[in-house]
């Protein structure tokens, strides 16, 4: 199958990901996301050769949870930036994505309100930005991420990510309300279909991070949170045994994204 968006579609099947032994699904009590030995070195390590698409990625999973995405500890304690106005607390507030948001954008976007307000600005502002620069914030007594959290060889896949990884999330999603507003459900549904239901199953309710009988399945979330679920269609779930599609950039993402606000929320 070819898509006239990315005449090398069909090479997604190679991406499948097999399941490892420890991975969840909806029938689990425990629903532990921890991986096998075997997969370590897919989800915590690097290729020998680093390509610009793997990089990318790798640089969204730390923006997502840098201590998932690098095997670490998030620290206990809030952020010494953030907002004390605000209404998180605790580790969470070390992910970059809790004031910047899933569609980069802070309180100019989907954060401009509600309970990740923080009234800090995105990071769509820094596209271009030279990498070092960009380091340098990060190290910077402002954010504080030490070379013990990210390392100085890890710096550059978070400084790759924000000059040259961020999509316009606003092309598929209405920032104003969360709406998908463009994608091919029907080549979303060919990807899906051949390379997400390996894990996912077909019906999209193999894996259920829910609780009891509010289940929430990928059909729920990218209902509930499309722009989240974009980024991890682009970058996947740091910490986990998942396939990307940032290879074929964020359009083939968002024909996925659109197919899967079909597929079933209980």
């Amino acid at each position: 199958m070819t898509h006239s968006r990315n005449g090398n579609l069909f090479f997604l099947i190679g991406l499948v990901v097999s399941l490892s032994a420890s991975m969840v699904f909806a029938d689990d009590e425990d629903r532990d996301y921890s991986h096998g030995e075997d997969a370590q070195e897919f989800v915590h390590g690097s290729p020998e050769t680093i390509s610009e698409p793997w990089l990318l990625a790798a640089g969204g999973r730390i923006y997502d949870n840098w201590a998932d995405a690098l095997d670490r500890e998030l620290p206990e304690s809030t952020h010494p930036a953030y907002p004390a106005s605000s209404k998180q607390s605790g580790s969470t507030t070390w992910r970059c994505k809790e004031c910047h948001g899933w569609d980069y954008r802070g309180a100019a976007g989907i954060y401009r309100d509600g309970s990740h307000f923080t009234g800090i600005k995105g990071i769509e502002g820094a596209i271009g930005m030279p990498e070092p620069a960009i380091a340098a914030l990060l190290r910077s007594s402002v954010h504080g991420y030490t070379p013990d959290m990210i390392s100085d060889d890890e710096m550059p896949r978070i400084t790759a990510f924000v000059t040259r990884g961020q999509v316009d999330v606003s092309k598929y999603i209405d920032l104003s309300n969360r709406a998908v507003i463009a994608g091919d459900a029907t080549v979303g549904r060919g990807v899906f279909q051949t390379v997400c239901a390996a894990c996912h199953g077909f019906d999209g309710k193999r894996l259920d991070w829910g609780e009891g009988d509010d289940h929430a399945y990928v059909g729920t979330e990218a209902a509930a949170a499309p722009d989240e679920v974009l980024h991890k269609i682009l970058s996947a779930h740091p910490g986990v045994e998942m396939a990307n599609l940032r290879a074929f950039g964020g359009d083939i993402a968002a024909d996925v994204l659109a197919y899967l606000i079909t597929l079933p929320e209980k």
